[in-house]
């Protein structure tokens, strides 16, 4: 099939510019003709125009139609046209120059109008592959747009059960941003697949709100504690019982620990109050001790130089005057301030053992001013020394009897109890 060569418009609009006789005319009465042919046609007037302006005019009508043949013409060749729809344009295009009314080659210009039905079909071929192209393009394109938004679906169901709240939430919002800008597939197509997703989001929305729920209820239990810890410790706070109340704070301490997390905007206020009620207590606290350190200093150098005196009382030569001596001076010890408890220890047992020897001899002294225990060592002498008679009689009695072994063990037994009588006489000399 030849291409048509479509009217050369602006060489013939050069044309009739230059030589206006060549397809029309203007009559004196303003009329314009077109030459075909089979003779001249008035095609029409333009009031008020010169001649030259007239013919002008519809010579640009003629251009306009031969510019729609052109551009149909070029698209069929290009394949950019439904053949359907190219016949009809050709049967709109032959309907127009029918009926135009404009100064041109009119018969040229149906000629190409008629020449473009033969290239319909010619570039048919060519219509038909951009066609089959456009098709498998689009289905390659669905099949990527299909393979993206399972993608999306897939991810979200792996997201369903995580426990990352925050952020699988980010992640989720992403992929629902990702799957609005994601182009539409069929519609069974793309409802599946966003009923899978949505069933995704839905279950792990509904575990988080659970969750939460759940972490919110905890949470309400554990800013009650908290703010029952709280109440303690403000009362505590100005306390200056300080033994027993720093050991209530160190209580309290762990007790806010064992209580657990709670909302974290409200923990952090919460922590806030308690902790400066406890510093309160302490800061007051370390400003006694540190008072104090001075006055125990001061006690620690009196209780040092007292003790000297105590230790002088050693050795005791006068019971009764050492237990005076004693006496005033524990009196004197009593009424020394706080020491502090390390220093103090040293101190105290080196008093603990003055006392200790005081009442060792005086304990010493009782036992030998005892009449009962007088009595008693006295009574030890007379048995020792009647039982020391006794067997030096009976060891001369079997001697004269010629029974010297008897004899020999009665010797010994009193030898052994002459050892005794000495130790009961020195015991006995002891008493007062």
């Amino acid at each position: 099939m030849t291409d048509i060569h479509p009217l050369p418009i602006a060489t013939a609009a050069s044309a009739l510019i230059g030589d206006p006789a060549a397809f029309g005319r203007v009559d004196d009465d303003g009329t314009v003709y077109v030459r075909t042919s089979s003779g001249e046609k008035a095609v029409g007037s333009y009031p008020g125009k010169s001649p030259e302006e007239a013919l002008t005019y519809f010579v640009r009508k003629f251009e306009m139609l031969a510019a729609e043949v052109a551009l149909l013409a070029a698209r069929v060749k290009s394949g950019a046209l439904v053949p359907s729809d190219a016949y009809i344009a050709v049967k709109k295009l032959r309907d127009a120059i029918k009926e135009l009314n404009a100064v041109g080659d009119l018969e040229a210009l149906s000629a190409s109008v008629e020449q473009i039905e033969p290239l319909i079909e010619g570039h048919r071929e060519a219509y038909e592959a951009k066609k089959a192209a456009e098709t498998a393009a689009k289905k390659a394109r669905l099949e990527q747009i299909l393979i993206e938004k399972e993608k999306i679906v897939a991810e979200a169901e792996s997201l369903a059960m995580s426990e990352s709240w925050k952020s699988t939430g980010d992640r989720l919002k992403t992929l629902l941003d990702e799957w609005k800008s994601a182009p539409r597939l069929d519609k069974a197509a793309d409802a599946e697949l966003w009923k899978r997703f949505s069933s995704s989001r839905n279950k792990f929305d509904k575990r988080r709100r659970t969750h939460f729920a759940a972490l919110e209820a905890v949470q309400s239990v554990v800013s009650e504690a908290k703010k029952a810890i709280i109440t303690e410790a403000e009362s505590l706070a100005t306390s200056t019982d300080w033994v027993p109340t720093a050991k209530r704070f160190k209580t309290l301490m762990d007790a806010w620990k064992a209580t657990g997390r709670g909302k974290p905007s409200d923990d952090a206020k919460m922590w806030a109050r308690f902790k400066a009620s406890q510093d309160q207590f302490f800061t007051a606290k370390n400003a006694d001790l540190e008072k104090r350190d001075v006055t125990m200093a001061s006690n620690l150098i009196k209780r040092e130089e007292l003790v000297v005196l105590i230790e002088a009382i050693l050795p005791i030569t006068k019971l009764d005057e050492a237990k005076k001596a004693l006496r005033e001076h524990m009196n004197a010890w009593s009424k020394i301030g706080m020491t502090h408890r390390d220093k103090r220890a040293s101190l105290d047992a080196r008093v603990q053992a003055v006392e200790a020897a005081v009442k060792a001899a005086e304990a010493d002294n009782w036992r030998k001013s005892d009449p009962a225990a007088k009595a008693r060592a006295l009574e030890v002498v007379k048995q020792l020394t009647d039982s020391i008679e006794n067997y030096e009689k009976t060891a001369a009695k079997s001697q004269a009897a010629g029974n010297t072994k008897k004899a020999t063990e009665a010797l010994e037994s009193a030898a052994a109890r002459r050892v005794w009588l000495a130790e009961a006489e020195k015991s006995l000399a002891e008493f007062s």
